[in-house]
């Protein structure tokens, strides 16, 4: 049976997240890089959003099961291989803390980020304004960091990838204030992430599917 087909965007947060997920779940996929200015028949065919990550599964008898949210194609690979217990699955309330976290950063702190990222552009008052929005929720994140070195826990979880891509975007919208800002929990938290092999690993540049015919692979298996 062939390897799962990501179609995925390098420097897409989304489809970064869902790189991480694979990685540390050990799966091994194919990888069709996209642009989403020419995006692959193929892919829009598969998942009509248009948008990455989208993953193809093959389960057999010509039949795909398609998963086009980055939360779920990370809840795929890890509830089907979890080597570093990410979902901590001996504590029966953590998936649900994560669950809640993540939706926090999906649907409040990234459409403050994303407002706080083009404001920039500008030098203007909204800039601040929507930092200080930002900063509701990375504000949390500091608190919960006080005594653990993770969001959920003493060890990465689900949660702490699934965030990871945004507040490194976070993170370089205005470097200069983020390094004295008052988030050094954040700050020790992100670099620690940035620092892992892994994150390399996931981060790793494709020829473009659509120009060059080539599919690449991803996971710790990979050839």
């Amino acid at each position: 049976m062939p390897y799962p087909l990501l179609y995925s965007l390098q420097h897409c947060p989304y489809a970064m997240r869902a790189r991480l997920a694979l990685w540390l779940s050990g799966q091994v996929v194919r990888v069709r890089a996209v642009k989403l200015n020419n995006k692959p028949a193929e892919m829009l065919l598969a998942s009509s959003k248009g948008t990455v990550p989208v993953l193809i599964l093959n389960e057999g008898h010509d039949t795909e099961r398609i998963l086009d949210e980055s939360l779920d194609i990370m809840l795929w690979a890890l509830n089907t291989s979890d080597p570093h217990n990410l979902l901590y699955a001996q504590q029966s309330t953590a998936l649900a803390e994560m669950l809640g976290l993540i939706k926090q950063n999906d649907s409040v702190f990234i459409d403050a980020l994303e407002k706080y990222k083009h404001a920039s552009r500008y030098k203007d008052l909204s800039q601040l304004f929507y930092r200080r929005q930002c900063e509701v929720f990375i504000a949390e994140l500091e608190q919960r960091l006080q005594h653990q070195d993770y969001f959920i826990g003493s060890d990465a979880s689900l949660a702490d990838y699934a965030l990871l891509p945004f507040i490194r975007q976070f993170a370089k919208v205005d470097r200069q204030w983020y390094l004295q800002a008052p988030y050094p929990k954040v700050r020790d938290w992100l670099n620690r992430h940035l620092q892992q092999p892994l994150f390399t690993k996931a981060m790793t540049q494709y020829p473009l599917w659509i120009d060059a015919g080539e599919e690449g692979r991803l996971g710790p298996a990979a050839k």
